[in-house]
C-alpha cells in the first residue's frame, strides 16, 4: 500500500486535472443534449462511470508500463481479436452496427479496447529495433499485419470511422519508430492517391464507386463531395454547421438541438452541442483544453527514459488527436460524417473506459520514466 500510495504521488497532476475538466463539460452537454428527452438523466451515468473508471486508471498509473509492453502485449492483443470476432458472431445490433456485445447491463464495444492493445503490441515490436532506422520486411510488414488484422475486422462490423483511427495510430507510430522517409512518402501518397481516386470515380464514373463502396458509404462521401445534390443526405451536417453558426460569440438557447434537427447529440455530435448552447468561447474552452492535454502527454513522451514509453505515448497521443479532428471536422464540413467520438466528452461507457485506461497508461510512464527497459528477447 505504501509502495502504491508514493506511486499515484508521482502521478502527473495537471493532467488529471484537465481531463477532469474535459469530463465535466463532457457531463454538462450530455445533460443539455437530454434534459428534455427520455434519455435525461444518463449525465448522473456519465459521472458515475468516471468515478468508477478512476479506479482502473489509477491502478495502471502504478504498474509499471515495462511489463504490459513486454511479451504481455502479444496475450492483450489476443485477447481484443477475439473479442471483436465474437462480435461478429454474437454482438448486439444497434442501428443497423454490430460492435456490440452485452456483458450484464453494460455495452461493451470491442473496438475500442483494441485501440490500446495495438499500441502495446506495436510499441512492443517497435522497441526490439533499439531506435535503429526500421526494415520493411522484418520490421514495417509485422507491425503493418498488426494494425491492418484488427482494422479489416472492425470494417466489417461496419465501423468505418474507427478504422480509420487505426490508419492514424500506425502512420504516427511508423513515423517514429524511424522509418525511412521514402516508405512515408510511398505510404502517404497511396493513401492520397486512394482518396483522390474516389473523389474522381464520384463525379466521373459513379456508378462504378457505388459497387466499390457500400451505401451507407457512398451516402456520406456525396455528403461531403456535393452536399447540394440531396439535400435529405446532407441535413445533418448542414443542421450541426447551423446549429454552431448560431452558437456566435457566448452560444444560444438551442434551437437546432431543442427541436431534434441534431442526431445522436449526446454521443458523436456532442460538439454541435457545444458550440450551439455555449459558442465560440465555448469551442475555444474546449479546444483549449485539448490542446493542453496533448501537450502534457507529448511532454511525457519526452521525458521518458526508454523507448518502449515514448512509443507507447505516442500511440496513444495519436489516437486523441486523430478522433479530435475528424469528430470536430465532420461537423464543420473538413472532413467525410463517420461515426467517432469526441475522447472524454461523447457519452458512452466503452468510449470513456478506452480513454480512462489510455490517461492510466500515460500515467504510468511519467511515474516510472526513469525505469529500467526490460530486457526483450522476442
Amino acid at each position: 500500500m505504501i509502495i502504491f500510495l508514493r506511486k499515484l504521488s508521482k502521478v502527473d497532476k495537471l493532467t488529471l486535472v484537465i481531463v477532469g475538466c474535459l469530463v465535466a463539460i463532457g457531463t454538462l452537454a450530455v445533460y443539455e443534449a437530454t434534459i428534455n428527452t427520455k434519455l435525461h438523466g444518463i449525465h448522473i451515468n456519465n459521472l458515475i462511470l468516471f468515478g468508477v473508471f478512476c479506479v482502473p486508471m489509477l491502478i495502471l498509473a502504478t504498474i509499471d508500463y515495462n511489463i504490459l509492453v513486454g511479451k504481455l502485449s502479444y496475450v492483450w492483443y489476443g485477447l481484443g481479436i477475439v473479442l471483436l470476432l465474437l462480435v461478429m458472431f454474437k454482438g448486439e445490433n444497434i442501428n443497423g452496427a454490430v460492435r456490440w456485445v452485452s456483458i450484464g447491463s453494460f455495452q461493451l464495444q470491442p473496438s475500442e479496447m483494441m485501440k490500446i492493445a495495438t499500441v502495446l503490441l506495436a510499441a512492443h515490436l517497435l522497441q526490439k529495433r533499439g531506435g535503429d532506422q526500421l526494415r520493411f520486411v522484418q520490421d514495417i510488414l509485422p507491425l503493418a499485419a498488426v494494425f491492418l488484422l484488427p482494422t479489416v475486422i472492425i470494417m466489417k462490423q461496419p465501423d468505418l470511422g474507427t478504422a480509420l483511427v487505426f490508419i492514424a495510430v500506425m502512420i504516427s507510430m511508423l513515423w517514429m519508430g524511424n522509418v525511412k522517409a521514402t516508405y512515408m512518402i510511398i505510404c502517404l501518397s497511396v493513401i492520397a492517391i486512394a482518396v483522390g481516386t474516389i473523389c474522381w470515380l464520384y463525379f466521373v464514373d459513379h456508378d462504378l464507386l457505388a459497387k466499390l463502396v457500400k451505401p451507407h458509404q457512398m451516402s456520406r462521401i456525396q455528403t461531403f463531395l456535393d452536399p447540394t445534390s440531396d439535400p435529405d443526405k446532407s441535413w445533418h451536417v448542414k443542421n450541426a454547421m447551423s446549429a454552431i453558426g448560431t452558437g456566435g460569440l457566448s452560444g444560444s438557447e438551442g434551437f437546432y438541438m431543442d427541436r431534434g434537427f441534431i442526431p445522436y447529440a449526446y454521443s458523436d455530435s456532442i460538439y454541435v452541442v457545444i458550440g450551439e448552447k455555449y459558442g465560440f468561447i465555448g469551442s475555444s474552452i474546449l479546444l483549449l483544453l485539448y490542446f493542453m492535454l496533448i501537450y502534457r502527454i507529448v511532454l511525457i513522451a519526452n521525458m521518458s527514459m526508454n523507448l518502449a514509453g515514448g512509443y507507447l505515448v505516442i500511440g496513444l497521443v495519436g489516437m486523441i488527436v486523430f478522433q479530435v479532428f475528424v469528430n470536430i471536422g465532420m461537423h464543420i464540413g473538413l472532413v467525410p460524417l463517420t461515426g467517432l467520438s469526441l475522447p472524454f466528452i461523447s457519452y458512452g461507457g466503452s468510449s470513456l473506459l478506452t480513454n480512462m485506461l489510455t490517461i492510466g497508461l500515460v500515467m504510468s510512464v511519467h511515474v516510472h520514466r526513469d525505469s529500467i527497459p526490460l530486457q526483450i528477447t522476442a
